[in-house]
């Protein structure tokens, strides 16, 4: 071309290009208007000046084909423009970029479906990164609860909502086979009419295409991924099913996980409510509480344990348990579990505290574990206004007697622990509670609780006499509330072991009403 873009020469394989580029004739009629833009801006750069940078190289469309063209100027001021077919090199960009933003999706997809163990959560980012990138609008159905169909559903650019359908599955062509886990049925078999209408979701019109694809999870299926596109737009290719089963294997796998996590978060919760500690409250006229903190805060259970057992008929005695099995964490928690268990088997011996330690040694002597505890057992019954008790200790701190007036003293029980050797030694101590005395059964938990001002010293026994002989005439509650408090203080945030204790009182009152054994009753001074 001259500098006035008119064409001079073309050779064999450009006029295949440009039938109309013949010698003579416009540059703007032979050829597209983004090569002829190109000439102007290059041919208008003085010679002196060589060429516009940018202006060197420019590419565009000739039909469905693609061209680089490179300008090289001539002696006599005419441009030679040279066209490199670069479609291949185009749809190669053009795939790898795809590609790019497929992998960047599902990276982005799969960091929000892990970082949620919540089912509901799972199905709700799913439906609504399906709507967002791969369809117009997407629903997420679980396998069947009942006689209906969890379904999740969101339409491009919405929110997801959560419904349940129902209905049968078979209604909709491979949605049965999908929930049960089986190949997908190819898009192009599936009538977009024959779409049942609880299966599009409220304005989205008239359906033009659908994906029907399993949601695999660990096992067993995890539900089913429908994908929905309105009528006029294009059809569901090979290449974007594969890649919405891509994006549904990691849906599935997160909600699977997330299934999982919850029925094994329920079994766990139900066994866990077996063993914590119960709630303590005035039974048969004796006041009772307790406290108990694991070695771990976001734990709830561990190796300290106790129990109120009521007396099974009016005027025997009940019997309070307190205990501390080797170790912690859930293995403490379970060797917890089966003492607790025997114990209450046990029960119609209550009344012989040496009997009832030594079938609970033989029992953990003939099972598997390893493991020994201590313990105290606790025998009170109500006399007058008076408490009678009988202590025993089992290789365990002996409980503590606080006199309404102060003064704390130390109950005589001493015994070998349980679970460690062939026979048990054991002494049991009477003690009567007067009005306002109170007993204390604790774990060494709180004695060797360590902390202080250097972090490193034990609370001790003195300690938790003189945090005590403070509590002097206080209810079992406020007791156990002001020992809780002081050991807090004392460990703050290092290490300790679990702690727990127990209060035994009789209440200062001169009449006592209203008592069933399960309320706290009405006292009258």
């Amino acid at each position: 071309m001259d500098l006035r873009a008119v064409v001079v020469q073309v050779n064999d394989p450009a006029r295949l290009v440009f039938p109309r580029a013949l010698p003579g004739s416009p540059l703007a009629d032979a050829v597209p208007g983004w090569l002829a833009s190109a000439h102007a801006r290059y041919a208008a750069v003085p010679p002196a000046r060589g060429s516009l940078a940018g202006a060197q190289e420019v590419r565009g469309a000739v039909g469905e084909r693609s061209y680089e063209a490179h300008p090289t100027r001539r002696d006599d001021g005419t441009v030679v423009w040279w066209l490199v077919d670069d479609t291949h090199h185009r749809l190669a960009r053009e795939a790898l970029r795809a590609e790019r933003e497929r992998t960047a999706f599902l990276v982005r997809s799969s960091n929000l479906l892990l970082s949620s163990l919540n089912l509901d959560r799972c199905m709700d980012v799913t439906a609504q990164m399906a709507a967002d990138h791969l369809a117009d609008a997407a629903l997420v159905i679980a396998p069947a609860h009942g006689a209906e169909l969890p379904v999740v559903s969101c339409l491009r650019g919405g929110g997801p909502t959560v419904s349940r359908a129902a209905v049968a599955p078979e209604e909709v062509p491979g949605l049965a086979e999908a929930l049960q886990g089986f190949p997908p049925v190819p898009s192009r078999w599936l009538d977009p009419s024959a779409a049942p209408d609880w299966l599009v979701p409220e304005g989205f019109g008239a359906v033009g295409s659908i994906v029907i694809t399993p949601l695999p999870g660990h096992g067993v299926p995890a539900g089913a991924l429908v994908l929905l596109r309105r009528d006029g737009a294009s059809a569901f290719t090979e290449g974007e099913e594969v890649f919405a089963r891509l994006f549904a294997a990691r849906a599935g796998a997160a909600m699977s996980a997330a299934r999982l996590y919850s029925e094994q978060a329920s079994i766990t919760d139900t066994l866990m409510r077996e063993l914590l500690p119960p709630s303590l409250h005035h039974v048969s006229g004796v006041e009772y509480a307790g406290g108990y903190r694991p070695s771990k805060d976001h734990e709830r259970v561990g190796g300290d344990f106790y129990d109120v057992h009521p007396a099974a008929r009016e005027g025997d005695a009940s019997l309070v348990v307190l205990g501390d099995v080797c170790g912690k964490g859930l293995e403490a928690a379970v060797m917890t579990g089966k003492i607790r268990n025997t114990l209450h088997a046990l029960l119609p011996m209550a009344d012989d505290h040496h009997r009832m330690l030594s079938l609970l040694n033989t029992s953990l002597l003939n099972s598997d574990s390893t493991r020994f505890a201590t313990m105290v057992l606790a025998s009170a019954t109500r006399d007058g206004n008076a408490v009678r008790l009988r202590l025993t200790s089992a290789g365990h701190p002996a409980p503590l007697i606080l006199r309404s007036d102060g003064r704390v003293e130390e109950a005589p029980t001493k015994g070998t622990l349980v679970g460690a050797l062939p026979e048990i030694s054991t002494e049991t101590a009477s003690v009567t509670l007067s009005p306002g005395d109170t007993c204390v059964l604790y774990t060494d938990g709180i004695s060797e609780a360590r902390g202080g001002p250097m972090g490193g010293a034990m609370f001790g026994e003195e300690r938790l006499r003189r945090a005590l002989s403070q509590c002097a005439a206080m209810p079992a509650e406020a007791v156990v509330e002001h020992v809780q408090m002081l050991t807090s203080r004392w460990v703050g945030t290092g290490r300790h072991d679990d702690m727990a204790l127990v209060v035994i009182a009789a209440p200062r009152t001169n009449h006592l009403s209203a008592v069933d054994g399960h309320t706290r009753g009405r006292f009258t001074a």
